[in-house]
């Protein structure tokens, strides 16, 4: 029998796993990770709600609480189904989450697709610099395709006719939010409204470049973060268990 996993990363998109796939790397010198990935059915309406069942679908399987993970729409799933099951996450960590959790880059690219007359594929590949900064023209390529599939699949029911919003609020565990001061999509003011939401022990955290996907051009940086959040976590269950 495998071993229980000590953390899960959520992973919403499987066009875009692959830019994940440098951060986990690094946590797995020290934890056990797994990484757990949406993928409804064809008859499955694509949703937060059926996300959330499918997660603990898989989670409920565990005889403990897990550090959970997850970035941008990864993220925000991850949120709700903290707030809804609570006694399952040992500790939330999101990044490119702002405090209005469903407001990810695909809202972003709605609002652009009805300012702008152009093609998705030039809003896309506009939209790359503000993802991962400057990329070289067949990356750009790949990346919208990514992207394209992204946008087609995501749980979060944005549209041109309307952006989805989702409640702000904390979390009853141990909180760490990360984002980066050059993130377009979740930029400094929507990560500095977590402030007010945050309780003692949590932590948010800003990376100081790379963009949207800021754990793809930094996963030690980042992965750093996570590792001294999860230490405080067991440096602080030690003392209180101690006589």
């Amino acid at each position: 029998m495998s071993k229980m996993p000590d953390a899960v990363w959520l992973n919403v998109s499987s066009s875009l796993k692959r830019l994940h796939q440098p951060l986990l790397q690094y946590l797995a010198q020290t934890k056990q990770v797994a990484s757990w990935e949406y993928r409804p059915s064809l008859d499955e309406v694509s949703s937060v709600e059926g996300a959330v069942t499918l997660l603990h679908d898989y989670l409920k399987q565990h005889n403990r609480p897990i550090h959970l993970m997850g970035h941008s729409t990864g993220g925000a799933i991850a949120l709700a189904y903290a707030r809804l099951y609570p006694h399952r996450v040992a500790s939330l960590s999101i990044l490119g989450v702002g405090a209005q959790p469903a407001i990810t880059w695909h809202a972003h690219y709605y609002v652009l697709r009805k300012l702008f007359p152009c093609s998705r594929e030039q809003i896309l590949a506009q939209m790359t610099r503000s993802l991962l900064g400057h990329c070289p023209a067949d990356l750009i390529k790949e990346l919208v395709r990514w992207l394209a599939y992204d946008l087609d699949h995501s749980p979060l029911p944005h549209s041109l006719l309307s952006i989805a919003e989702s409640p702000k609020a904390g979390v009853a565990m141990p909180l760490l939010v990360c984002g980066c001061r050059t993130d377009a999509i979740v930029d400094p003011s929507a990560l500095t409204a977590w402030q007010e939401l945050l309780k003692p022990g949590d932590r948010l955290w800003e990376c100081p470049d790379g963009y949207h996907f800021f754990h793809y051009a930094y996963p030690t940086l980042v992965g750093q973060q996570i590792r001294a959040f999860w230490q405080a976590l067991t440096f602080l269950e030690k003392a209180v268990s101690s006589p």
